[in-house]
């Protein structure tokens, strides 16, 4: 249930609890900030120690304030429960933002005295933002006791922040971008509202008309991946650009597990599962999240070919590594007749292949001919990216006022990039003040742009039965009596359930069964211990078996490997080795995972992860999103793969993975990619009843 507000958006009154004439503590700053940002409604101020705040009327306790809307609090931790008790029961204030610190963060006692106070705000249905944060920020009122403040637009950036300190660091960094702001949202520690709920509130009452479209997170805990999955494609769909950080995901965080996939999903692939299928776009630091958010702002990018004008050789180079790197094209131009007009009408020596070097000699309608060409002339340019500094020998301003003209005009996105902070001051200020965004580092935009473009957009979430055997799955895992590893005859008839191809094998501790099917599906064969989970490192695997006689004496060492209960024997099958698995995340599902398969996956940790159930779209752009997909897709002689095969083996594991919930980690390792399609070699299924 959304428990945001009128009150704590759009406030008629608001009272500042602990507000004062000193402007370096939050209370006072906060005053100062709400007076600066010209609100509109009553503001009142509580403090025993003052009569008079920043020329506003003081009132020396709670009781004594007229009925108000909003309520701040800045006051010490011991003193906030009894304030915010009067507040909500005798001046019905409906919202409270509270500043103070030493609560649940901090200590056992704190936590306890927060949940209390979340009770009497509850009681009262009232809302709250806090406690330990920064505040908040609108079109309405400026509760926060930071600076700076940024420029405010209504199709500015929603920001929302678990933490206060990252939120303003974020903040500083975009406004040397010139990014605007249409909220901030402070949340700290979340104790009514988290970071799910304020988008779930943002969903819900999303107007087109009115409503930014670009959101930022900084996240420190998901408390709800499913509120956030849910109402972040929502948002999208309706047409939202999200970008985000979620930090506290690293290695140390990873539970001991048995199997590979086991140990390679760790709660980060969770994380990254999330945002593929939700079409967040993943930051790692404040920088690169205002320079995702800056590129937001500008016209959609809908290719990878970039076109990039310049008058500096050097960070056109830089710019052009940084983007195909990336996996970004900067097409040829040359060689056409369109190219060798825009040469004609540039400086001589300029050159025209791409980067365009208008020369450090070009001008304003030199730089304003090529961007033309770009814009109308050149097809198989997606986008312009303008590096324009102050060489001490061109207009700066004409230069940058033609800039502005184009990136107003043009179909096609610009991203300008104005490196002379210093000496092109003025001029690139006044650019900024114009509307504009700029990219200071080329190689910041670089990535930035690659990530957008490689962020898939949220698919419909219906779930791909693919012919899948749902009631045969479940009378198999209804009928296995224990938790553990299931044998290898189950595993195979999940797996056939599921419609996901399987090599022929047979399992026996008896000699002459082995034998006989060995002869049966032809040698060579594989030869495998069944009992211990890494077989591999224990020897217990052994490929290539020629004849009955190796067969035998295999046989006899496997089955003296401690813990062996059998012996598995299976066609030797050639081709490229593939894997995918699994692993149940709490809170977060199933994250698939996929990449080349045996000792690939552990050496080179090249996987692509996804949250089940995944669609056939979703399949293959985790395929597509790995760095090894040039080998898929056949190198140096090699065959390729069937991706569309692999896809739907994909898509029908994460079926599985959704109607047998009990499976806690798979492998498939290897699946083969033979000439005669792709096939499962070995599978370990863990299930916890």
């Amino acid at each position: 249930m959304i428990t945001i507000n009128k009150e704590l958006i759009n406030p008629k009154s608001i009272v500042v609890i602990g507000g004062s004439n000193h402007t370096f503590k939050p209370g006072g700053n906060c005053v100062r900030n709400l007076i600066n940002g010209k609100y509109q409604g009553d503001l009142y101020v509580v403090n025993p120690k003052e009569t008079e705040v920043q020329g506003l009327k003081c009132y020396s306790h709670v009781s004594e304030i007229p009925d108000t809307d909003l309520a701040i609090i800045a006051i010490p931790a011991a003193l906030c429960l009894e304030s915010i008790t009067i507040l909500a029961q005798q001046k019905h204030v409906k919202a409270f933002i509270m500043f103070t610190a030493g609560f649940g963060e901090s200590n056992a006692e704190g936590e306890k005295l927060e949940k209390q106070i979340v009770e009497v705000i509850n009681n009262a249905g009232a809302c709250l933002i806090g406690p330990n944060c920064i505040g908040m920020l609108n079109r309405y009122h400026h509760s926060l006791f930071t600076l700076p403040i940024p420029q405010m637009d209504p199709m500015g950036v929603d920001m929302i922040s678990s933490s206060g300190g990252t939120a303003l660091f974020i903040m500083e960094s975009s406004i040397r971008m010139g990014l605007r702001f249409n909220s901030v949202w402070s949340i700290g520690n979340g104790a009514q509202i988290s970071v799910e709920d304020v988008l779930e509130y943002m969903d819900r009452y999303f107007d087109p008309q009115q409503d930014s479209k670009i959101k930022l997170l900084y996240i420190e805990s998901i408390k709800d991946p499913d509120k956030l999955l849910e109402h972040t494609v929502s948002l999208i769909r309706k047409g939202c650009r999200i970008a985000a950080i979620k930090s506290g995901s690293s290695e140390s965080g990873i539970r001991a597990a048995s199997s590979h996939t086991g140990a390679m999903a760790n709660p980060d692939l969770a994380v990254e599962a999330l945002f593929r299928k939700a079409g967040i776009v993943r930051c790692h630091s404040r920088e690169e999240l205002a320079t995702i958010g800056a590129v937001f702002t500008l016209k959609e990018l809908k290719g990878k070919n970039i076109a990039i004008v310049t008058h500096a050789g050097g960070p056109a180079v830089i710019l052009t590594d940084a983007l195909s790197k990336g996996g970004m094209e900067v097409p040829k131009l040359s060689g056409t007749p369109e190219a060798e007009k825009l040469k004609n009408q540039l400086l001589p020596g300029s050159a025209i292949s791409n980067p365009i070097d208008i020369l450090g000699t070009g001008g304003p309608e030199h730089l304003g001919i090529a961007i033309d060409f770009c814009e109308t002339k050149f097809k198989n340019v997606d986008g312009i990216a303008v590096i324009f500094g102050s060489p001490g020998l061109t207009r700066v301003y004409e230069a940058y006022d033609v800039l502005d003209k184009k990136m107003k005009t043009c179909k096609k996105p610009i991203f300008p990039i104005l490196p002379s902070v210093s000496t092109a001051w003025d001029e690139t200020d006044v650019f900024v003040k114009k509307g504009h965004v700029n990219f200071s580092d080329e190689v910041g935009l670089a990535t930035a742009l690659t990530k957008v473009i490689k962020t898939p957009h949220p698919l419909p979430s219906n779930v791909e039965l693919k012919g899948v055997d749902v009631p045969l799955i479940r009378r198999i895992i209804d009928n296995i009596p224990d938790s553990g590893y299931i044998e290898p005859k189950l595993v195979q008839s999940l797996l056939r359930a599921t419609g996901i191809p399987f090599v022929p094998e047979f399992v026996s501790a008896d000699w002459e069964e082995l034998k006989d099917f060995a002869h049966h599906a032809h040698f060579p064969i594989v030869a495998k211990c069944v009992g211990p989970i890494h077989k591999s490192d224990i020897g217990g695997v052994v490929l290539n078996i020629r004849s009955e006689e190796h067969l035998s004496i295999e046989f006899e060492r496997l089955m003296s490997i401690p813990g062996a209960t059998a012996v598995m024997i299976q066609p030797m099958l050639k081709g490229m080795e593939l894997f995918i698995g699994s692993k149940y995340e709490e809170r977060f599902g199933h994250i698939v995972l996929c990449g080349l398969g045996g000792i690939f996956v552990e050496v080179f940790k090249d996987i692509a992860s996804g949250l089940a159930p995944l669609a056939t779209e979703e399949a293959l752009s985790m395929i597509r999103s790995l760095r090894s997909y040039k080998i898929f897709q056949g190198v140096r002689g090699q065959k390729s793969i069937d991706e569309y095969q692999f896809s739907e083996i994909i898509v029908r594991l994460s079926v599985l993975l959704r109607f047998a919930t009990e499976i806690k980690e798979m492998d498939i390792n290897p699946l083969l990619a033979t000439d005669n399609g792709i096939i499962a070699v070995d599978a370990r299924i863990r299930i916890e009843k």
